[in-house]
């Protein structure tokens, strides 16, 4: 399928019905989200990816019961940095350094403006702006899992602090931020499987400006 031909055939699936993706699949959605661009390529959010059966079982209450969580293959739960630190930052900027060859004055000097920006700020501004990154992320995401024919449902409606402990997310400084269930569409559960996607028409949606 090509990107407009998976974006039709996706949706955001209501039930699954537990079978396996296969790993080939799963590894081409990870390293297509790995790939994913984010705000000064710092990519400040983790992956972690959840297949164990009680673990998922555990979850399921923290994301209102929702049966896709326990049902899915593969549970992705995309968490953000909790704050930008001078650590984090300059754990990048030297891995550019080593991958590309010193980069030199002028990127020290964008280094510094980075720290000097972002290191300062309120972590509860920090963890706004890492967060918005994953959406990035998400969306690469939707559309890799749509390509490899793989169902997924992007999810906000789960309480985050519960995750988080399940998780022990705080310990390594990080805070979920969404969860996308990766599987397939289970026909005789899911009310939505066969109903008409709705969009705005192009005229609607699209506005030209010259």
């Amino acid at each position: 399928m090509n990107a407009v031909e998976a974006m039709q055939w996706r949706y955001a699936v209501k039930a699954m019905n537990g079978e396996k993706v296969s790993d080939e699949k799963v590894e081409r959605i990870l390293e297509a989200i790995r790939l994913a661009p984010s705000s000064s390529g710092l990519q400040p959010y983790e992956l972690l990816v959840v297949t164990n059966p009680e673990l998922k079982s555990e979850l399921k209450p923290a994301a209102h019961n929702q049966s896709q969580v326990e049902d899915c293959s593969h549970l992705l739960v995309f968490a953000a940095w909790d704050t930008y630190t001078a650590d984090r930052i300059n754990a990048w900027f030297d891995l550019v350094n080593e991958v590309r060859g010193n980069q030199g004055e002028g990127w020290e000097k964008y280094r510094n403006s980075i720290l000097n920006s972002y290191v300062p700020r309120a972590a509860e501004v920090n963890f706004e702006h890492a967060s918005k990154q994953v959406y990035i992320a998400l969306g690469i995401a939707m559309l890799a899992a749509a390509m490899e024919e793989v169902d997924c449902t992007p999810m906000e409606g789960f309480i985050p602090a519960e995750v988080d402990r399940i998780l022990g997310l705080e310990a390594k400084g990080l805070k979920s931020v969404l969860l996308l269930p990766l599987g397939y569409r289970n026909p005789e559960k899911d009310y939505l499987i066969n109903a008409k996607k709705v969009r705005k028409s192009m005229s609607d949606f699209v506005h030209e400006v010259k």
